[in-house]
């Protein structure tokens, strides 16, 4: 297996926002805030080649599907749809991907199924011939949201989603087509059925999704404004950190502009950092 990092739309989102109740003095030494108060995140999925013979796809980021106004209100920065072009830069058009895994369906993880936006025609369902793989309880979320986190999802995507033929619920260890190659463990802090999918077992690769978005969230008492439960997050995060630093599995980052795959390691205080730090991957072997 092989696998890559594939950049997204980025976004600027309130910093505040992003680091739920730390201090800004303190985050903004980890990420620096522009003129509004705003931090520039990526939105980034990953590649993965020969996963038991497929082509997978986990995440699809932000997308390109917003209005005009609407991308302007969530920060998103291009108007083209750069994970397209960024699959294409690696030979993989989204046409050729056999598998999307999606931790969750908040829009700036699954906004990328759709097409760009155009005045005057109708959203398409990007990856014809992949298959979506869905957390059930991430599905019966995004069908029935709370108040709280309605925004967060695309009613039009589930409408696309439901009537494809292809579209996959989960609620176990593994996914069917896939075997032993893919672990998914799952957590309620951030969204209810967060699916967090590991592949290579020890000394592999997990990606992280929102429980931890970036570096800065590897520190266990920092979360966000939009964590659902951050106490309950703290808890799963803590478990989830204490088991991939004992296996040696890297940590794939999705929001962290500068980092996507670190190693977890923990000091003689019990606090947990990242070594092995890289900005990007490609076809690295797993």
């Amino acid at each position: 297996m092989r696998v890559w990092s594939i950049e997204g739309n980025r976004q600027r989102l309130d910093g505040g926002a992003m680091f739920g109740n730390a201090p800004r003095a303190m985050w903004a030494q980890w990420i620096a805030p522009d003129e509004r108060n705003r931090v520039e995140l990526a939105c980034r999925a990953m590649l993965v080649d020969d996963l038991a013979g497929k082509r997978v796809l986990f995440e699809a980021g932000i997308g390109a599907f917003f209005e005009p106004k609407l991308k302007t209100r969530y920060g998103v920065m291009e108007s083209r749809h750069v994970l397209l072009d960024s699959l294409e830069a690696c030979g993989m058009p989204h046409e050729r991907i056999d598998v999307v895994v999606l931790s969750h369906l908040h829009f700036d993880h699954a906004g990328g199924l759709l097409s760009a936006y155009e005045e005057g025609r109708p959203t398409e369902l990007l990856f014809p011939n992949a298959r979506y793989v869905v957390s059930r309880r991430a599905w019966e979320r995004a069908l029935n949201p709370h108040p709280r986190d309605r925004a967060s999802f695309i009613p039009e995507l589930n409408r696309l989603l439901a009537g494809s033929g292809r579209l996959e619920l989960v609620d176990a260890e593994h996914v069917p087509g896939l075997g032993d190659a893919v672990r998914l463990s799952y957590t309620d802090g951030h969204t209810p059925g967060l699916a967090l999918a590991e592949i290579g077992g020890d000394g592999g690769v997990v990606f992280c999704s929102d429980l931890i978005p970036g570096r800065p969230w590897v520190h266990l008492p920092v979360t966000m404004g939009y964590d659902r439960y951050p106490e309950q997050l703290i808890d799963e995060k803590r478990r989830f950190l204490e088991d991939r630093t004992a296996r040696g599995v890297r940590l794939f980052f999705t929001h962290d502009l500068d980092c996507a795959l670190a190693t977890p390691v923990r000091d003689e205080r019990g606090r947990f950092g990242v070594t092995d730090e890289l900005r990007s991957v490609e076809a690295l072997l797993i």
